[in-house]
């Protein structure tokens, strides 16, 4: 039990390497991906990936998406963890903002 409450705790300290982008400080430096739209149509997962690798998001059919450089800033800034992401079954359009309808977790995964 102990065992368990202690690979538990260190699972949830290592997920806090796992946001959608790098850290704060490198959030501006990086360009930003387009999520509005007027019609569910305008929206469509793409791979925005974050510290842990892929990470499938709704956006804009026609924005680009900068998984490489968000990449690239997690590695340039030491950070890694244990994580999982969202399936999305498809998206909508909420109030002028490309949103995930339909999702459920994947199984967390280690990277480096």
């Amino acid at each position: 039990m102990i065992i368990r409450l202690a690979l538990l705790l260190g699972l949830t300290l290592l997920c806090g390497a796992c946001s959608a982008a790098p850290a704060h400080s490198d959030v501006a430096s990086l360009p930003q991906v387009d999520r509005s739209c007027r019609v569910d149509a305008d929206c469509m997962v793409k791979d925005v990936g974050n510290c842990c690798g892929y990470y499938p998001a709704c956006v804009n059919r026609d924005s680009p998406t900068f998984a490489e450089q968000v990449r690239q800033q997690c590695e340039k800034s030491g950070s890694a963890g244990i994580c999982g992401f969202p399936e999305i079954e498809g998206c909508v359009c909420t109030n002028g903002q490309c949103a995930a309808q339909g999702t459920r977790a994947q199984a967390p995964a280690q990277t480096q």
